[in-house]
């Protein structure tokens, strides 16, 4: 299991979504990180998927930091 608990309230998981899985509906991405297929059953990422999602997630974070290197303090 991920620990995507950890920051699941504080993304906007629709925006990542269209950023990083376009082809994808929000739904879609809400869906598979409930582990849900859409259809009531069971529905985990694949391991691209798992990838693509790691990927977003560094990529995110890394536009978080620069942001907020922005800052001057």
């Amino acid at each position: 299991m991920y620990l995507i608990e950890d920051v699941v309230l504080d993304i906007t998981w629709s925006k990542i979504s269209q950023r990083y899985f376009s082809d994808k509906s929000p739904s879609w991405l809400y869906n598979k990180l409930r582990g849900v297929d859409g259809n009531g059953g069971e529905g985990s990422f694949t391991l691209a998927e798992k990838t693509q999602l790691r990927n977003a997630l560094f990529d995110f974070s890394e536009r978080v930091r620069n942001a907020a290197q922005a800052i001057d303090v």
